[in-house]
């Protein structure tokens, strides 16, 4: 059975834990770097991951694009809403469907 996890400070991410998912608080990119790379290994199907973090691991996200498993996911964090993860989402849907599925809205 395929499993969830989430990556980000500890602000951002506690709560998910509340709502069964795994939890992974990170202070640093690059322990955030070696787990994202542990978990995308280790049976994890989603990995969410804060926008601010992501943006620092955007390259090693990059090599999980072409993969079927994990799927990762920006979420914001307490910091707010950058606009990357509706914006990542939008680009995997399009890729998906072949089409814009907000018609032309950014």
């Amino acid at each position: 059975m395929y499993k969830i996890a989430v990556i980000g400070d500890y602000d951002s991410i506690y709560g998910f834990a509340a709502l069964g998912l795994d939890t992974f608080p990170v202070s640093e990119p690059e322990e955030a770097e070696k787990q994202l790379h542990k978990l995308a290994g280790g049976g994890y199907a989603v990995i969410y991951i804060t926008e601010s973090l992501a943006a620092v691991l955007a390259h090693e996200i990059d090599k999980y694009r072409l993969e079927k498993l994990p799927a990762i996911i920006q979420i914001p964090g307490v910091s707010g809403n950058t606009g990357d993860g509706v914006r990542s989402v939008k680009q995997f849907v399009e890729q998906a469907v072949g089409s814009d599925i907000l018609f032309g809205d950014d």
